[in-house]
């Protein structure tokens, strides 16, 4: 494996672009040079002479040269023990172009810098210049952005299929590929470089892809709070600092952004929905783990700043006030007598050391002794660190206190003890039976479930006017609902252990009803969670948050919001939480549901509804995204995925799901976090403050233009999927859906429930499967009938559609999230996997369907973009697809040849594992594939 590109990647760009592309060659060389190098030594010359010989007839394919059949060929008769190398080499040739590609994006964007040029949208540089140019008038950014929140929440069903090992290894391998570019010019230390990146690809290749047992939830835990560490410690508090600055300097009267803009989330150990492995006992774990990183985190900084802050007495003067927090520590050592600062920080790390044993349960790593008093919030550790800010700018220290200090202050901001908050989220089917049962327990009804609506709605409201638990100490339930109380009492419990941001929210699943909404808040209250009778009302530390998840949900979200503001007990509860209220969206079910023009108009149709009925209603109203890591799940760009938002959507505020590959790729290192930690704030900012929609007065008509392509593609979609007979047995047997149970992926099981129905069918294992097989089809399929059949012959229709993609950002970004993931599709790839159907006829009608579909939809998107190219908009994107696509080739042909095997009945573990490294090294080189 040699790693160049071949001489057929040659691409039609000028000179001048495949000269900026060089370095990116070259590096791909390198690494692909070692790796062979590597396979060859380590395999055996037959081994490496296969993975070259594939690599070959790959790019032949490309070429047209040899037919697709020749190469599928090649690997009918392989060994399966030859196989396994060959798929291993390709996997890691993925990972090490990933590699390649992100230190490129650097090294562009650092040219771009020296170069002067204007800085690049979806930074914070560029949205400064844009508020500037407005010019923005200050009460009404102020007011904008009262409360402004962006929340990126890491999720509990990532699709990251990578090993932390293997994460780990990588790291290195960036890290020490940056280096290389910094001693270019220096032979000696270059060639130093090289040697230790043959060592880490050789740790690479000798380190299993996979893993022997399927990752559990404390496990999930461990791989979201590594990301704090490996970026967000140091880019988050910076970000919210600077932020704070920017728009203050601009603004200096606004006061804006009292607290961090930027707060992460998570929801690993706190989405029950459909997941029975989430117990008490993991809430715990999830938020005690959070917690313990945080203060750790703090204490481990304050023993740094300790050292740091060595200023003599005698050579300075320091505050009043630092005098006193000096003398309030209790440190007697003689060493340190002149040393105020010194003592001051000795004594918060014994008071903070106090705070970790009374919340965490154990005394912590970085614990110091002291007879002080805990803290009893991060508050009064924050007023602690501003005395030790001021007495050092007192005497003319600021670049001191702008350095660790400044971060510190920043991170207890944000961080607090609890790190990040932790949402629960359960099924409204759930609730149901819970609230159910327990009203049974209490003598309040014998049957709640055969109450009508309103009938509910009204129990419902007199249960929450009285404290009065549902449940006496010795009562008695069902496995299920002892479950729930359970995981309820573990989130009570970590409120008051760590305080109310421990548990910021809980979500409702498949939320359809007003009683929905308020079986929420009677669990809540059952845990003391929600107290009816406050001094001023209802009140809930917890926002209860509905999630809208399939099309007809999505289509009566705003009827349901206002029904239950219509709820006098509910309307106060909003009341008392700042006249806000979050509303989640579900864009996987909702593409599942039907498709995917039709989910994502769906979605924009229920921003609109809603953000009129909160205006209406006096509220606040926040949206939180559920995106996964590919479009047909929400996913793509998230800079103009925010800026194709509704106008009055955003408000300042923003909460988005982050979830499987992309959480690496966003999130690995610090100079990743930041680029894209920026893109959101960056596009919160302008979604606000700006007018992006550019519709103005021809809003209306374009609206009533989607309504009709929606239908149009959802019948499309409709036909094929839910109308189609036999379409899930297609399904089943050309995607390796029932073998994704096998990849020790994740912790939640493939499907909601034991059925047979796609709409049981997690989206996850939906989109991958779809993914791994190469049609991609929740990114594209029913748009192109849509398209087709409204133009018809209208060449002004066609020219309406054109205009709308070039003037608005909804749709533009709409075909454009579209032809990235067509780009990735190969139908004859999938012609491959439709040959595993055993039905010919079956096969014959479900893959033409999706062949001539393919076909339309591309042709539709060259009419109205007028681009052949599908990724015109995406030169990097564009360059990655040309460089890799012909070493995927083996790996997919690989794939089919083994499931061939294995559903023929070679159960053997080669044949498995060969599968499981297919589907690993498929989803690295793809990205964002589930």
């Amino acid at each position: 494996m040699t790693g160049t590109s071949d001489s057929s990647a040659t691409t039609s760009a000028p000179s001048a672009s495949r000269a900026a592309t060089e370095p990116l060659r070259e590096d791909i060389r390198l690494l692909g040079g070692i790796l062979g190098d590597i396979v060859r030594e380590q395999a055996g010359e037959d081994v490496f002479d296969l993975v070259e010989r594939a690599r070959v007839e790959s790019f032949r394919v490309r070429r047209s040269e040899i037919d697709r059949a020749d190469l599928a060929e090649m690997f009918a008769t392989i060994d399966t023990a030859d196989a396994i190398p060959v798929i291993r080499a390709f996997s890691h040739f993925a990972l090490l172009a990933n590699v390649a590609e992100d230190v490129h994006r650097e090294r562009r964007r650092a040219i771009h810098v020296r170069a002067g040029e204007p800085p690049q949208d979806s930074s914070l540089a560029a949205t400064y210049a844009k508020l500037d140019a407005a010019p923005v008038d200050p009460e009404i950014a102020a007011a904008a952005l009262a409360g402004a929140l962006v929340a990126p929440v890491i999720t509990a069903h990532p699709t990251e299929t990578r090993r932390r090992t293997i994460f780990e290894t990588q790291n290195r391998i960036m890290e020490l590929m940056r280096r290389r570019e910094w001693v270019s010019g220096d032979p000696g230390e270059s060639d130093v470089v090289e040697k230790q990146l043959r060592r880490q690809v050789l740790t690479l290749w000798q380190t299993a892809l996979i893993r022997l047992s399927r990752l559990r939830i404390q496990d999930e835990i461990e791989v979201g709070l590594r990301y704090y560490d490996a970026s967000l410690f140091e880019v988050v508090p910076r970000i919210n600092a600077e932020l704070r600055d920017a728009l203050r300097a601009r603004w200096p009267e606004s006061e804006v952004l009292a607290d961090p803009m930027l707060r992460p989330g998570s929801w690993i150990g706190g989405d029950r929905d459909g997941n029975p492995y989430v117990t008490a006992d993991v809430v715990a774990r999830a938020t005690h783990r959070a917690a313990e990183t945080a203060i750790e985190h703090h204490l481990a900084e304050l023993e740094v700043l300790e050292r740091e802050l060595s200023m003599s007495a005698r050579l300075v003067t320091v505050t009043p006030d630092l005098e006193a927090l000096a003398d309030e520590s209790a440190d007697e050592s003689a060493f340190r007598a002149d040393e105020p600062y010194r003592r001051a920080v000795r004594g918060m790390r014994a008071r903070l050391t106090v705070t970790a044993a009374r919340i965490l349960g154990h005394p912590a790593v970085h614990a110091v002794a002291g007879e002080l008093q805990g803290y009893t919030g991060p508050a009064e550790l924050l007023a602690d660190l501003e005395v030790v800010d001021a007495s050092l700018r007192s005497h003319g220290d600021g670049a001191v206190a702008d350095d660790r200090l400044a971060q510190l202050r920043n991170s207890v901001e944000v961080f607090g003890f609890h790190l990040s908050g932790l949402d629960m989220r359960q099924n409204s089917e759930v609730h149901e039976t819970v609230v159910a049962e327990l009203l049974a327990w209490a003598g309040v009804h014998p049957d709640y479930r055969s109450l009508p609506e309103d009938a509910r709605v009204a129990l419902l409201s007199r249960e929450l006017a009285t404290r009065r638990p549902l449940a006496g100490p010795h009562a008695e339930f069902s496995e299920l609902t002892t479950k729930e109380l359970g995981i309820l009492r573990a989130a009570a419990d970590a409120v008051d252990r760590i305080g109310p941001e421990a548990i910021p929210n809980y979500v409702i699943s498949m939320c359809e009803s007003v009683s929905d909404m308020l079986e929420a808040a009677i669990l809540l209250a059952e845990v003391g969670l929600f107290d009816p009778d406050g001094a001023e009302g209802p009140r809930c530390t917890v926002g209860i948050v509905p999630l809208f998840e399939t099309i007809e949900d999505l289509r009566h979200g705003a009827e349901t919001l206002t029904a239950t503001l219509d709820v006098p007990v509910y309307r106060a509860l909003v009341a008392n939480r700042g006249q806000s209220q979050e509303v989640m969206l579900g864009y996987s079910d909702s593409n599942k549901d039907g498709g995917y023009l039709a989910a994502n108009w769906a979605l924009y149709r229920a921003e609109l509804d809603l953000v009129r009925v909160a205006r209406e209603a006096g509220i606040r109203l926040r949206l939180f995204h559920g995106r996964g890591g590919t479009v047909g799940r929400g996913g793509g760009p998230s800079y103009d995925a925010i800026l194709a938002q509704p106008p009055g959507a955003v408000e300042g505020s923003l909460r988005i799901t982050e979830q499987g590959e992309i959480i690496a790729a966003k999130y690995a290192e610090p100079r990743l976090a930041r680029r894209n930690l920026e893109a959101l704030v960056s596009a919160t900012l302008e979604s606000t403050l700006l007018d992006v929609e550019g519709l103005g007065d021809d809003a209306v008509p374009a609206y009533a233009i989607l309504d009709e392509l929606a239908e149009l593609a959802r019948v499309a979609y409709a036909d094929l999927v839910h109308d189609t007979p036999g379409f899930v047995e297609y399904f089943k047997a050309s995607t390796p859906v029932a073998e994704i149970g096998a990849l020790n992926i994740g912790s939640r099981p493939a499907s909601r429930k034991p059925t047979e129905s796609i709409s049981d069918l997690r989206a996850i294992p939906w989109v991958l499967s779809w993914s791994q097989s190469r049609v991609m089809l929740p990114g594209w399929y029913g748009t192109g009938t849509a398209f087709e059949r409204w133009v018809g012959d209208d060449e002004d229709r066609l020219a309406t559609l054109t205009d709308l993609y070039e003037r608005w950002p909804f749709f533009r970004t709409v075909l454009s999230n579209m032809a990235q993931v067509m780009s990735k599709s190969d139908m004859g790839l999938a012609a491959r996997y439709s040959e595993l159907v055993p039905d010919a006829a079956l096969r014959e009608e479900v893959f033409g369907k999706i062949a001539a579909e393919h076909a339309r939809t591309l042709a539709m998107y060259r009419a109205i973009t007028g681009h052949d190219n599908l990724l015109w908009d995406n030169p990097a994107l564009d360059r990655s697809v040309h460089n890799r696509f012909p070493y995927l080739e083996p790996l997919n042909h690989l794939q089919v040849e083994l499931l061939r095997r294995y559903r023929a009945g070679d159960d053997s573990d080669g044949v498995r594992r060969g599968i499981q490294l297919t589907m690993n090294g498929l989803a690295t080189a793809l990205r964002n594939s589930g």
